[in-house]
């Protein structure tokens, strides 16, 4: 039963051009390259060096297309996961244009059953359908994690958070009109189901780089919710992008889209080995009323301790405040510490009750007869002092 409903969901996830807008075909001096169904042009319409054409195998056995399109000035590479009703031909111009805005390299591929890869489309091939494209990227591009940023469009979003839950030192993702799972989706469920696909929800907790969440507010196919849900459970959320009216597959066209991309992407750049462990350190601090009771420890730490409560301020017992040896009362504040005043800031030699040694003791008189200094607001006027 379960396998019915996911292969019923998988259905309802993947719906490939057909028929494909671009071939595949191999020149004279051995390269590939990519040719519009629809013109007979290739792709792109030029002598592009920039535009590599690759096919690469999986572990499931597939060979998938790759375009990877270079910039000379690009510092990070962009590994794009495209959403369920596009393939390569048709995401070609926009690659070009996230090459030159972003300043990045830039690696998108279509998943087995999509455009010219073999195969038919279903969660696990997308799985390895991206460890396929990493890999190729790190023998053939030497792109480490660490200059790694994953994008994830729709169901693209499925195999992006599964490597990014993977390579702990990825230096950041991009979730674009993602969703929580698929069956969320279809009957919007709260719950997971053990025959769900791209259970999102579970595995956006395990990436540990920043996670930048883009979504249309006005999205009719993959409601805002599920943005809003994957931005929460973020470990390492970044500012979000709400496009107000935006739709599914229309935020591209949006000015707020390429702008808040490329302060994300510059972040991400100018971050460093030091300031990705200064993050990591913050995200182990201890709660606030932690720190704030170990700040008040620190500064209270030459105060006695209550032996009833074990508290330094304790204002409920008496038994934490010293007794004086001839009264017991314990507002006395003769201690071995200060055995003149045991003022905090140090002894200043006032003068104190005979009969019980208290500063604010009302029996206490000098030679003139003035009252206790402390219950008195003349003592400093007293001559004999």
């Amino acid at each position: 039963m379960g396998c019915m409903v996911s292969q019923l969901a998988a259905k309802f996830a993947f719906f490939p051009p057909a028929p494909a807008t671009y071939q595949v075909k191999r020149m004279e001096d051995g390269r590939l390259t990519a040719v519009s169904t629809a013109s007979s042009m290739p792709i792109p319409y030029g002598d592009d060096g920039s535009l590599d054409v690759l096919l690469v195998d999986t572990k499931r056995g597939n060979k998938i297309v790759a375009f990877y399109l270079r910039n000379p000035y690009a510092r990070l590479t962009l590994l794009y996961s495209h959403g369920n009703a596009a393939d390569l031909g048709q995401l070609y111009d926009l690659f070009v244009q996230l090459k030159a805005n972003l300043r990045v390299n830039l690696m998108g591929y279509d998943y087995s059953g999509y455009g010219a890869s073999t195969g038919k489309p279903s969660e696990f091939n997308t799985y390895a359908d991206i460890e396929a494209v990493y890999e190729c990227l790190e023998t053939e591009y030497g792109v480490s994690q660490e200059d790694l940023i994953l994008y994830g469009q729709s169901v693209g979003s499925g195999p992006t958070l599964h490597l990014a839950a993977q390579l702990p030192r990825l230096r950041g993702v991009v979730l674009h009109s993602a969703i929580l799972s698929g069956l969320r989706v279809l009957c919007h469920v709260k719950f997971t189901l053990c025959f769900d696909i791209y259970k999102n929800v579970n595995k956006i907790r395990k990436v540990k780089s920043p996670v930048l969440v883009i979504h249309g507010t006005e999205d009719d196919v993959v409601n805002w919710i599920h943005g809003n849900g994957l931005w929460k459970m973020a470990r390492d959320p970044y500012e979000p992008l709400w496009i107000k009216g935006g739709g599914h597959c229309n935020l591209e066209l949006y000015p707020d889209y390429i702008r808040h991309l490329c302060r994300f992407v510059q972040e991400m750049e100018n971050m460093t080995t030091q300031t990705r462990l200064q993050k990591i350190r913050q995200s182990l601090c201890l709660p606030k009323s932690t720190n704030s009771t170990t700040a008040s420890t620190t500064k209270s730490c030459c105060r006695p301790k209550c032996p009833k409560c074990a508290s330094l301020g304790c204002g409920k017992c008496f038994s934490c405040r010293p007794r004086c040896p001839e009264c017991s009362r314990p507002g006395c504040l003769k201690m071995p510490k200060f055995p003149e005043c045991l003022r905090p800031g140090g002894c200043v030699k006032l003068p104190k009750c005979p009969g019980c040694l208290r500063l604010s003791c009302l029996k206490w008189t000098c030679s003139c007869s003035c009252q206790c200094f402390k219950c008195s607001c003349q003592w400093f006027t007293c001559a004999c002092w």
